[in-house]
């Protein structure tokens, strides 16, 4: 055994009552996940090996005083982003670079999923990469068609031209947005989404794929080359697993996407898990009584290998970033009209004006009841006004030149901001809506997506309010341009009566030529400056007119009756000469509400999608399950309950194409002997598999006492307290044990143990670690197996950890190989590096300097 082998790289003073977990090393870089509580309430801080502080942040949901409780944590597998279980349950994905939340996971606790009623916590989390098949052909794909059909929605769109990107209002207000003198509209992307939103089943954001252009772009060209470039695609078709204390598993494709609850079983508080393809290896940890299953739950997700799962999730992707942007855009088109938060609407000017001239004519003139408009009305058919009139178009102070031309201003770029908007953001993106929903309502035909439930009434109904919202804002468009057309006509009266009234004096002065329709600005004095036909856009119930009501012909609701009449008219050439004296149809009573419409079109697609993407939690399959009912010996639950183990530790190592056989490593701490004053700990090695998962169990065990020999011809040992452990690699595990007032840490060696295959009874191979743990204790009672000391590698004396609760991490992997104790009476973090070597003085010397520095930081 080799003495100090191992480099303390850096020792790390942390705030009270902090913790580290068994996941906190990043699989593949330098980088350590810290769980601190500096004024009570969890932070997670992320540190580099040597010590130093990358940043800190907070995690309280909605930054009020109540605190969330940090459960677990998992790293993707690109080790970009780490996601968080919290409790009260939800889960969030924090970036590497600066900790900002990326995405917040709402997590679902169905009660209906098992049956129960009581509340529900996050008890563990897990990120599973997919393991990727290379390609075997020579033949380059020259078309970089990627994962999209031809003739699929998405290969449809991907030949359309981007909609304009929204500005981002969750990115800081520069000094330009915040002191520019121009009326700027909403920012289109609001801080909180609405629960519709947040809660649409999505994989992570891919605007191109939606037909968007994306705000970061701001407009510009990509750069040379940029397309070309390698798409990361660690991510892709990994599993997000999170499991809570009411025996439900939780899954999420690409880390975002929902895969529906699995009910694993009832009475279950926590669970380990492995995984290979669709399969799941669970080992659940009961309630009553508290003991971990020693087979594993195995659990199949067939649909989590079709084609079928990414193609749905990439149409509810496109099609809730489509829905987003509509919703965002008509927001914008009503806070420009009626008036928002931040800024007030064109809409109000009018009527204010009229307020403002009726309070004259009342205050000023005496008159009981106003009736500004027929002052107006009567200025334009005669060109006189009354003194009252006269009066407020001369000296008012919404009649100076600077308030005439705001009112136009704000008018104009309202209206203008109407039209195109119409025109060329909410119609394209409810065509390329329709688009999507056509490719869902081919799917609803199909079998092969009979799984996803996806209801074609339902899917006509969203096509029905698509094609609904396309007309409504062509039909906004026309109306914003006439309503256009008839304000600027008005504005053109208004100046020519103000002028003419101040200069009816100056007999040098001759008034101005007239040159606005007269009939236009009678139409935006009865039906535009108080009550503005704009208005019905954005106030009323959901439309629910037909193509009929809007005046065309019932024979026209297909595209064969539509050939048909077109046919007809060619043969009949009097079918197609112009015809006068069309009566117009009364369009006045219909709504046309856009705002609603958009809502509802949300409403019901979320529904539609969310039933989609519990298809893959509706096939699950649990292949084989245990359950505490099992256990028949009342005695042996009763020990088992009484003298528990100590700690339980496994490492399961599932490389792809091995769930059919593998082998599992559990470490699990003996109590410890009374009367012997002896503690031993066990190392199980299990085969587990879908292979022969009925048969009895295979049980290897090797026993180690916690004792060190002093040298190999003598039989004293030295006993030793064993803090912590934890799994390293293939062939070692870490301890920290305290001997003499002191901590240490060691490696010791598992692989090349001799294990004795023992047979244990039915009811045990099927049930506990726990009763496994008592039943090795008894056999080393009655001496039917023995022990040998811990076979220690490697060890080295910690800087503290010499009272109080210990806790280890570790990085067994190529080119990481470190570990971290934190001792819980500092707090501080030791940071090793278990391969390195303390070879000199002019070493040491290095280290004790860099520990310093990483004390400081």
């Amino acid at each position: 055994m080799q003495a100090n082998p191992f480099l303390s790289i850096a020792v790390v003073q942390l705030p009270s009552h902090a913790r580290i977990l068994p996941s906190s090393w990043c699989p593949d870089k330098d980088l350590l996940v810290v769980v601190t509580q500096p004024r009570g309430k969890d932070r997670l801080s992320l540190y580099k090996m040597q010590g130093t502080k990358v940043w800190e942040v907070d995690l309280d949901s909605d930054g009020t005083a109540s605190s969330e409780e940090v459960v677990d944590i998992a790293w993707s597998p690109d080790c970009q982003t780490v996601a968080v279980a919290h409790k009260p349950p939800r889960v969030t994905l924090h970036s590497i670079q600066d900790g900002h939340q990326e995405r917040s996971i709402p997590i679902s606790l169905e009660l209906s999923a098992v049956g129960t009623t009581k509340a529900s916590n996050l008890s563990g989390i897990w990120w599973f990469m997919q393991e990727k098949k290379e390609s075997q052909s020579d033949i380059p794909d020259i078309f970089k068609r990627g994962f999209d059909i031809t003739g699929s929605a998405h290969s449809i769109l991907r030949g359309q031209p981007l909609l304009d990107p929204l500005l981002d209002d969750s990115q800081p207000l520069t000094a330009t947005d915040l002191f520019a003198f121009k009326q700027k509209p909403a920012r289109g992307v609001g801080s909180t989404q609405p629960p519709v939103i947040s809660s649409w089943p999505t994989l992570p954001a891919d605007l191109l794929a939606a037909s968007i252009q994306s705000a970061k772009l701001g407009g510009q060209r990509p750069r040379p080359g940029e397309d070309l470039d390698e798409v990361d695609l660690t991510n892709m078709d990994s599993v997000l697993a999170v499991s809570d204390d009411a025996g439900n598993l939780h899954c999420f494709l690409d880390g975002s996407y929902p895969l529906g609850i699995v009910a694993v079983g009832p009475d279950i508080v926590s669970m380990s898990l492995s995984k290979d393809n669709d399969l799941f290896f669970a080992h659940p940890q009961f309630t009553e009584p508290k003991v971990t299953a020693l087979r594993p739950f195995i659990i199949q997700l067939p649909h989590l290998q079709r084609r079928a799962l990414r193609d749905v999730a990439r149409v509810s992707s496109s099609v809730r970033e489509l829905v987003w942007y509509t919703m965002r855009v008509v927001k914008d088109m009503r806070a420009a009209w009626f008036g928002g938060e931040n800024q007030s609407g064109a809409r109000e000017l009018g009527p204010k004006w009229i307020r403002a001239l009726e309070a004259r004519m009342k205050e000023e003139f005496g008159q009981e009841e106003p009736y500004a408009m027929l002052d107006l009305t009567n200025l334009l058919a005669t060109g006189r006004a009354t003194e009252a009139l006269a009066d407020y178009l001369g000296s008012g102070e919404q009649m100076s030149e600077r308030g005439m031309q705001k009112w136009e201003q704000s008018m104009i770029e309202s209206l203008v901001m109407l039209r195109d908007y119409s025109e060329k953001r909410v119609a394209p993106a409810c065509q390329r809506l329709h688009l999507l929903l056509e490719e869902a309502y081919g799917w609803s035909l199909l079998p092969q997506y009979q799984l996803c439930g996806i209801s074609t009434a339902q899917v006509n109904a969203c096509m029905d309010l698509a094609g609904r919202a396309v007309l409504l804002a062509g039909w906004l468009a026309a109306t914003a341009r006439r309503e256009l057309v008839r304000f600027t006509e008005f504005m053109f009266w208004l100046r020519h009566e103000t002028t003419r009234l101040n200069t009816a004096g100056d007999s040098h002065s001759h008034p101005p030529a007239p040159r606005h329709d007269i009939l236009e600005v009678n139409d935006y004095l009865m039906s535009g400056l108080v009550v503005s036909p704009i208005d019905r856009w954005f106030m009323g119930p959901v439309p629910q007119f037909s193509p009929h009501d809007l005046g065309v012909p019932g024979d026209w609701s297909d595209l064969k009756s539509t050939a048909l009449r077109a046919r007809r008219v060619l043969r009949e050439p009097r079918l197609s000469a112009w015809q006068y004296n069309i009566k117009q149809r009364d369009l006045s009573h219909l709504d046309r509400n856009l705002d609603s419409l958009v809502q509802e079109l949300a409403a019901r697609s979320h529904r539609i999608f969310l039933e989609a993407a519990n298809a893959t939690a509706r096939s699950a399959v649990l292949l084989s399950s245990a359950s505490p009912a099992q256990l028949q010996d009342t005695t042996l639950l009763h020990a088992v309950e009484s003298n528990p183990p100590v700690l339980i530790r496994e490492r399961t190592v599932l490389k792809p194409g091995q769930a059919a056989k593998y082998t599992q490593f559990t470490l699990i701490q003996l109590p410890r002997v009374a009367d012997l004053n002896r503690s031993y700990v066990c190392i199980a090695r299990l085969h587990h598999g879908t292979e022969g998962m009925l048969r009895p169990l295979k049980v290897e065990v090797a026993v180690m006492e916690c004792c060190i020999p002093i040298n190999d011809a003598s039989e004293t040992k030295i006993p030793f307290d064993l803090l912590d452990a934890e799994f390293f690699d293939d062939s070692v595990f870490i301890i920290v044990y305290r001997e003499a007032g002191f901590a240490s840490i060691a490696t010791v060696g598992y692989g090349d143990l001799v294990y004795t295959a023992i047979e244990l009874e039915s009811y045990l191979t099927d049930f506990a670690r726990e009763s496994l743990a008592l039943e090795v204790l008894n056999r080393l009672e009655r001496e039917q197996l023995s022990s040998e000391a811990a076979p220690l590698i490697q060890t080295r004396r910690l800087a503290g950890c010499r009272e109080g609760k210990v806790t280890l991490a570790v990085n067994g992997r190529t080119g990481r190989r470190v570990a971290c104790v934190l001792d819980g009476a500092g707090p501080a973090v030791e940071i090793l590096d278990i391969e390195g070597e303390e070879e000199d003085t002019e070493v040491e010397e290095m280290s004790t300097v860099e520990t310093e520095t990483g004390a400081e930081g």
